[in-house]
Order: C-alpha cells, then structure tokens, then sequence
C-alpha cells in the first residue's frame, strides 16, 4: 500500500498533465480532485460556485479530498485553491507526499490563453488582464502551496522529457 501523492500548485500548472503521466508510469490511480467532484455532485465545478458560493465549494472541496485521500495507490492532482482553506494542507502533509508545482506567471497565462477549459476565477479576464490577476491571485496561495515538503519547478511539462523526470522523482519520494 503506498500513501497518496497530491499535486497541488495553480491552475494550469501542470497537475493534470504530470498526474496522468506519472500515475500509469507508478501504477497508480490518477484523480483529478475537480473531476471527482463534478462526478459526485453532476454539477461543473462553476455551476457549484454559482449555486453555492465559493464558501460552500471550499467545503465539498475539503470533504472530497479527505475522501480521495483514503484511498491507497493514488496520485491527486488538487484544484488550485485546495490548499488555501481549511487545514488542507497539513491534511495533505500528514497522510501522503505533498508536491508543489512552481510555475512562472507567463507560462501559466499561455497556458490559460490556448487551453480549452474556461476557470471561473479567470473568466472574463482579457488576455491583456490576466497576468496581473493570476500575479495577484498567485502571491495570495504561494504561502499555502510553500507548506508542501517538496517543489518541482513544472514549466517546461509540455515536455516528455521534463514529466519522466519529474515521475522519477515521485517515484523516490513516494518509496
């Protein structure tokens, strides 16, 4: 039985991307937290916010990840604010492998601009705007995501080269 490993870090650092390509390298099941909660609920995660608020989100949010963070043999890629409520991060800390994925505002704004998914924190925005809202946003969370015991710099994921190598790393961490 291995402890859960939790990607956590901003939106479109590369949670997703690295989680589905480490969990089939490590033989592990791959959750995406948001996903996960979108089965559960069959809502989207911005008909949540919409219908909920943020505050009753962050709950459903907390509860779930304690759910999924049960399990043994998973990699969890956690939503972007995740980590920024309750006592999530020590949760994360104290039942698997917590992993910060460090990426630079402007890839992140690249990658937000000619992704597919519209992020209900960034709708809106015009691709003028966005940097200074996901600076601002992101000078917010870096103290939560620093509480993860380990970092991977995570902006040239796009690469193969640059996942495998991180997935070894995983690997270490989590034997």
């Amino acid at each position: 039985m291995k402890k859960p490993i939790f990607l956590v870090g901003y939106m479109a650092a590369g949670k997703t991307s690295l989680g589905r390509f480490a969990a089939k390298r490590l033989e592990r099941e791959f959750i995406d937290l948001d996903r996960y909660i979108e089965s559960r609920f069959r809502q989207s995660i911005s008909q949540l916010f919409a219908t909920r608020g943020e505050k009753g989100f962050r709950e459903i949010e907390r509860n779930m990840l304690r759910e999924v963070g049960e399990f043994d043999n998973v990699l969890i890629a956690t939503g972007g604010g995740t980590p920024c409520f309750f006592d999530n991060m020590s949760y994360m800390n104290e039942r698997g492998v917590a992993v910060f994925l460090s990426c630079s505002v402007d890839v992140i704004c690249h990658r937000l601009l000619v992704a597919k998914v519209k992020r209900p924190l960034v709708e809106g925005c015009t691709p003028e705007e966005l940097p200074a809202r996901v600076t601002e946003m992101l000078e917010k969370r870096l103290p939560f995501y620093r509480l993860a015991r380990y970092t991977f710099p995570s902006d040239e994921y796009e690469k193969a080269t640059a996942l495998a190598l991180a997935t070894e790393q995983l690997r270490t961490l989590s034997e």
